[in-house]
């Protein structure tokens, strides 16, 4: 077994709270495994500054291939841990669907040798990546701590074990980001759109793929592969772009709070057009949140015009309200509605009674 030792000054590493100077170790073990060991030195001082839910954050280490840190709570993690020493180990990032680990958290002697099993503190978890952490454990208190005589000269040592049950990371998939770099690039693209005076470029197979009707247009008898460019009207550029943006990366971009229900009711109509269905429902899912007097007349005229049965359902529930009721019929886009589905009113009422 190898080992290495550096001295790290003000806290070692990053921090939630202001810290004393730390003393870390790494101590080598198969690739699987591994040992850090951690000093605090200063340590009634940690207590009287920092105070409940901080701590104080290692430098990061690797074992199997992930990057960790260690989290040293000197008053608890948490208002019902008060009086204890908590840790908690935090997975910095990683390529991996999750990560299952065993830690295990030991007081050291002067000469760095593990104490016996009665100080020991597991937690036994899996974690998710992206700066996940383990949640902490109570592992000794200050009272305890004294009476162990691990605390010498104001300072203790512990060491934190980490056992991984996977020798190999598994990546989750990426084809998403790849396939939006494919749209983004535009290289290999071999059809262009004209939409709303913008033309965008994209690949056929792509949206064959993905798209009935663009299978239709693109392969079928009444194919398209002979133009350079196919013109789309009665469609904004922003709404084709978000719906290409979907078609390549199964994921709705990021639109501004400002005309969210707006880009949201055309991108429903445009998924409606392309046989695109998730991103039809899920355009009726977020629509659901945009329901009041205003607008439930207009969206049931957007559900009777594109078959949105969910998001007909939610609008029937929040008319099922007499006030709700009231308010919404007076309004002009509850004339349109009735221009749409002549029995409309018919409907709410039983609905009501019902």
């Amino acid at each position: 077994m190898s080992s290495s030792s550096r001295s790290v000054h003000g806290g070692g590493g990053s921090r939630d709270a202001p810290a004393q100077q730390t003393t870390l170790s790494i101590i080598s073990k198969p690739s699987a495994s591994g040992s850090f060991a951690f000093k605090i030195e200063g340590y009634s001082k940690t207590r009287a500054r920092i105070g409940v839910g901080n701590s104080i954050t290692s430098d990061v280490f690797v074992v199997g291939g992930h990057r960790w840190q260690v989290k040293y709570y000197p008053d608890g993690s948490v208002s019902g841990a008060n009086g204890w020493i908590s840790m908690a180990l935090l997975l910095v990032g990683t390529y991996a669907a999750k990560v299952e680990v065993r830690a295990t958290f030991r007081l050291l002697h002067d000469d760095s040798k593990p104490s016996g099993s009665g100080s020991d503190r597991d937690i036994i978890y899996t974690t998710l990546p992206k700066n996940c952490s383990l949640w902490a454990t109570n592992f000794t208190t200050e009272t305890e701590l004294v009476k162990s005589g691990y605390l010498k000269d104001d300072s203790f040592k512990f060491m934190c074990d980490i056992a991984l049950s996977k020798f190999v990371a598994v990546p989750p998939s990426d084809m998403r980001h790849q396939y939006g770099e494919l749209l983004s690039s535009g290289k290999g693209a071999d059809v262009m759109f004209e939409v709303g005076g913008e033309t965008f470029s994209a690949h056929r197979c792509v949206l064959a793929a993905r798209s009935s009707v663009f299978m239709a247009e693109l392969f079928g008898p009444m194919k398209e592969h002979t133009a350079a460019r196919v013109r789309i009207d009665d469609m904004d550029a922003r709404v084709f772009r978000a719906m290409l943006d979907f078609i390549y990366t199964d994921e709705l971009p990021e639109i501004d709070d400002g005309y969210a229900m707006e880009m949201t009711q055309h991108l429903l109509v445009a998924a409606d057009r392309y046989d695109l269905e998730r991103l039809k429902l899920i355009c009726e899912n977020n629509l659901c949140n945009y329901i009041n007097t205003k607008t439930a007349a207009s969206m049931l005229t957007l559900c009777e015009q594109h078959a949105c049965y969910g998001l007909r359902k939610a609008c029937f529930k929040f008319l099922e309200s007499v006030a709700n009721l009231q308010a919404t019929v007076v309004t002009d886009e509850f004339k349109h509605l009735k221009s749409v589905c002549p029995d409309i009113l018919d409907q709410l009422v039983d609905n009501l009674h019902g």
